[in-house]
């Protein structure tokens, strides 16, 4: 029997099964597609997705792969790109982050990262295939599901012929239309149109030159559209992003005036590949069904304000993977599982609404005067200007999506209080129950998120505490646990922190480890307040 069956080979899909094969879960990925998509999609991977590649060992090939090391990662605002300029946002190169530079002031070990699907999934496909106990197929669709109290037998085809795959649990990673939710009858929530877009995906060195003047990775551009005209390998090839109202029929759209307008006049180009589609706000009425689940596309989507559909879906990925390899070897019953929704869709829910926000505000009406010469133009583009500088930074510095994410309000989290809504920008740098463990540097140059051991870790700031009885509660109960010292970093005697590095419980030494253990591993009810 097949452990676990994910179906779809994006970014969800691989960072689950390249977690689990690392955790020794046996997985066997099918990807009905025989190969990638043309058109980029998303073109940023954020801080906290870069935490856990870092985590699996993949972090500084990214950081290599996408954008040249030496190209700038940052946001200029235009009438056009062959226009004025009206605002910017600075942001280092790969090779100033490989170099740490600046890096005391990182709340993170691994910040964010622009690199188009392109680079990024070929990357994780590679290292996916090499595991030991990871089946991957392409060019196999799933027909069917059908469910049984053990196990799930999932109907799959492949050349035309169908075989069945008999799996201990199944998790959908196969995007905005999903078999797996269809197959489960789970429907969307949320917002079915916010904006539309036309996306054109060309060859130009000319635009590499143009660019090569003033280089960023993403220009704005404000003509008869908002567009964002995006650097997908810091040379010739280019994405521009075209927006428009939700009801406007983008189907008479030429892409070739589109781009011309967002470049201020023709430039020399191949056009590799063309969509039209709609930026949504939409969250899965349930995350799970029995012994399926969904996670990334599949259980959320929403209009693409900085890649955050992606990057919550490597979340997911994180969250999932550490449980089902509990379960799987046995440290914790199968009722942990039940925590995956009720951690997962909040924060799903609220990266929804925030991103919606967002869109609403990046999106919103410019004056025409912009364009003006004289100081006309130059009051209107100052006025703008003002605008972006308070809307904008905290789109392309998104820590309060990266850090302030939690699960405060999970049943394996003791201690956990009410929270205020995650928003994008914004968060506390300090240890909480259910947050992501705070990133410190260490006295030999590592992250406190690298001393964290694959299972559970308990961290002892305070040298005098004990922790025998907590070494022998975890071994009776055959839950792993490495416990680490760290003098004074964190303002409790304890913190235990999950395989996920999220804070699942925090106090002083006259705790009852064997009851915490039993509440963190899912084989009781939290004591939550």
């Amino acid at each position: 029997m097949n452990e676990i069956l994910i179906v779809g080979a994006g970014p969800a899909g691989l960072t689950l099964a390249i977690d689990l094969a690392r955790r020794g879960v046996p997985c066997h990925v099918v990807e009905a597609t025989d190969e990638r998509p043309v058109n980029p999609r998303c073109n940023t991977t954020s801080a906290r997705s870069m935490e856990i590649f870092r985590r699996l060992g993949l972090a500084d090939e990214i950081r290599r792969a996408g954008l040249p090391e030496d190209y700038p990662t940052s946001i200029q605002y235009r009438t056009t790109l062959d226009g004025e300029g009206i605002f910017r946002i600075d942001l280092p190169t790969a090779h100033d982050v490989l170099a740490g530079k600046g890096k005391d002031g990182w709340p993170t070990p691994e910040p964010q990262h622009r690199i188009s699907q392109l680079y990024l999934e070929p990357i994780l496909e590679k290292h996916a295939r090499k595991l030991p106990g990871l089946t991957f197929e392409r060019g196999t669709r799933l027909v069917e599901l059908r469910q049984h109290d053990d196990h799930v037998e999932a109907v799959v085809e492949t050349g035309g012929e169908q075989r069945t795959l008999r799996c201990a649990y199944v998790v959908g990673c196969d995007g905005a239309h999903s078999t797996v939710r269809r197959q489960l009858g789970i429907r969307y929530e949320g917002v079915d149109a916010i904006q539309r877009f036309v996306s054109t995906f060309v060859r130009s060195p000319e635009l590499g030159r143009l660019a090569a003047k003033d280089r960023a990775w993403t220009y704005w551009t404000y003509g008869r559209r908002i567009a964002s005209l995006i650097a997908i390998d810091g040379q010739e090839l280019w994405l521009n992003h075209v927006a428009f109202a939700p009801g406007h029929d983008t189907g008479g759209e030429d892409p070739e005036q589109l781009l011309r307008e967002s470049v201020g006049r023709p430039v020399e180009h191949e056009v590799l590949g063309v969509v039209r589609w709609t930026g949504r706000r939409l969250v899965a009425r349930r995350y799970r069904e029995g012994r399926v689940f969904l996670a990334g596309d599949a259980a959320h989507i929403w209009i693409p304000v900085g890649g955050f559909g992606m990057n919550a879906g490597i979340q997911d990925a994180a969250a999932l993977a550490w449980m089902l390899a509990a379960v799987h070897h046995g440290w914790a019953p199968p009722e942990l599982l039940d925590a995956y929704e009720p951690e997962r869709k909040p924060v799903g829910e609220q990266f929804a609404t925030a991103v919606g926000a967002q869109a609403r505000t990046s999106f919103a009406d410019v004056s025409p005067d912009i364009h003006l010469t004289g100081p006309e133009g130059e009051r209107a583009r100052a006025e703008f200007a003002e605008r972006l500088a308070v809307t904008e930074p905290r789109r392309y510095s998104p820590d309060g999506f990266s850090f302030g994410y939690h699960y405060a309000g999970s049943p394996l989290v003791v201690g956990g209080e009410d929270q205020a809504e995650i928003t994008m920008g914004d968060y506390q740098d300090r240890a909480r129950p259910g947050f992501r463990l705070p990133h410190t540097w260490l006295d030999d140059g590592r992250s406190v998120l690298d001393l964290l051991g694959p299972g559970f870790t308990l961290l002892r700031t305070d040298p005098g505490t004990g922790t025998t009885s907590w070494t022998l509660a975890a071994r009776e109960l055959g839950i792993p646990l490495a416990v680490v010292d760290l003098p004074g970093r964190y303002p409790a005697a304890l913190l235990l922190v999950r395989p996920d590095q999220h804070v699942a419980w925090m106090g002083a030494a006259d705790e009852d480890p064997t009851a915490l253990l039993h509440t963190v591993t899912g084989r009781v009810t939290a004591r939550q307040r």
